[in-house]
């Protein structure tokens, strides 16, 4: 075994008191983060010795211990007990320590600072559960952080995932924003869709805000959507039409999602295949093998699709696709056609139509009875905008944000206000 392949699962033995469990299996994986940094991690599975045989080869028994340590910052992100339970000795536990003496501790093993970078979300039995933030505003996209502990008060499950920015990733100022400034953007947000009601049988029209970032000198808007590689991420905005169909079959191929790790890739920190942008050429390429995809398996919506997005991912390049007229759901539809990035050709896709199709057997909304205006009248003392800093993968670097958003919406048929989540 690689010397500092050994040196990790020693220190993860000794850390966290695995003297009596067996190594059972070990891996490198790799991604990249939303900073387009190859972050690899050295993935362990404990069980302990006590345990001689398992029913199921692929179920990890109670007690086992599933550890993943970054390879280059040697700092623990994920650690889980299964089940609960551990037989760990002389490792990890919170006898004596109150919550603030808790936090403290995930200070040290994260380098993160209590209220600069990350703030308490929820306290429960066992349990304490935090989110990203910077200076005590709210980041997005989230990172998250949950300990928990047995009864007697012992390690049973620490994460750290997501970002957490740093001091020289973000652009500091002071909040400006108000719901008075940025009333024109909230109109405009403020739409009519249609929500499916189960217990009507029906769709049901409604005036609703859709949600979305303000820059905080009201000038410009960031979208509301989890970009998760924002290295190779590239606005595309193409509506795709063509003159004849394409006649040849299209057979999805099986992704392979699994890589096999070397320790020595693993070590030098080599770059992940996914974390180099989409040159000019290669956007052309997937241009067109989206068009040639879109010719075989929808001949008859040439003009029907905007190509909205291209990125990487797992070692393929995904395209996202929307309609180029929207109908106005709730779910709007959309398409990721995933792309051979070494032949760039169409191999497989993704289609939310079956999801949309659990409106079918829903009967045709009632006429609009009640107009935007005055839906919004009802509803604007209930509009929020909080402040949160954004990342934008422009700039590369988080700015000062207004989040607006509602958790109710207008029945554009009674005027009724309806709570969202109720």
């Amino acid at each position: 075994m690689d010397a500092r392949v050994q040196e990790l699962i020693d220190f993860i033995r000794t850390k966290f008191g695995l003297h009596h469990y067996d190594l059972k299996r070990h891996r490198f994986a790799r991604h990249v983060n939303l900073f387009n940094q190859t972050v690899y991690t050295l993935n362990m599975e404990w069980f302990p010795d006590l345990i001689i045989a398992q029913e199921d080869e692929d179920l990890n028994p109670d007690g086992a211990a599933v550890i993943d340590i970054d390879v280059k910052s040697r700092r623990v992100q994920n650690v889980i007990f299964v089940g609960g339970k551990t037989y760990a000795r002389g490792g990890i536990a919170f006898a004596g320590l109150d919550k603030n003496g808790m936090i403290q501790w995930i200070e040290q093993e994260t380098g993160l600072t209590y209220g600069l970078h990350f703030q308490l979300e929820r306290e429960e039995p066992g349990a304490l559960n935090f989110q990203a933030c910077f200076d005590g505003i709210p980041v997005s996209p989230p990172g998250f952080i949950e300990l928990r502990w047995d009864p007697n008060r012992n390690l049973t499950l620490f994460s750290v995932s997501g970002p957490f920015p740093s001091e020289e990733m973000v652009r500091e100022e002071s909040y400006a924003l108000s719901l008075e400034k940025v009333e024109h953007l909230t109109k405009d947000q403020f739409r009519l869709i249609e929500l499916p009601s189960y217990e009507e049988k029906r769709l049901v029209p409604v005036y609703a805000l859709e949600e979305l970032f303000v820059t905080n000198d009201g000038s410009s808007t960031l979208p509301y959507e989890l970009i998760e590689n924002a290295g190779s991420f590239l606005e595309i905005d193409k509506i795709l039409s063509w003159d004849e169909p394409l006649a040849l079959p299209f057979e999805s191929q099986a992704l392979s999602f699994t890589e096999d790790i070397m320790a020595e890739q693993a070590f030098s920190g080599e770059p992940h295949p996914d974390s180099f942008p989409i040159t000019k050429p290669e956007q052309e390429q997937c241009v067109e093998a989206v068009r040639d995809f879109l010719r075989r398996v929808y001949p008859n919506d040439s003009g029907k699709w905007r190509l909205h997005t291209l990125h990487r991912e797992n070692g393929y390049i995904h395209a996202t696709l929307r309609e180029s007229r929207p109908e106005a759901r709730a779910l709007p539809r959309k398409l990721i056609v995933m792309i051979d990035a070494e032949h760039f050709q169409a191999v497989n896709y993704m289609d939310n139509q079956v999801l949309l199709e659990i409106f079918g057997p829903l009967q045709a909304p009632e006429k609009v009875k009640i107009k935007k205006d005055e839906a919004y009248e009802k509803i604007k003392d209930r509009i929020e905008l909080k402040p949160v800093y954004v990342y934008d993968f422009k700039q590369k670097r988080y700015v000062l944000c207004g989040k607006l958003d509602c958790g109710d919406v207008v029945d554009a048929v009674s005027g009724e206000v309806l709570a969202l989540d109720g």
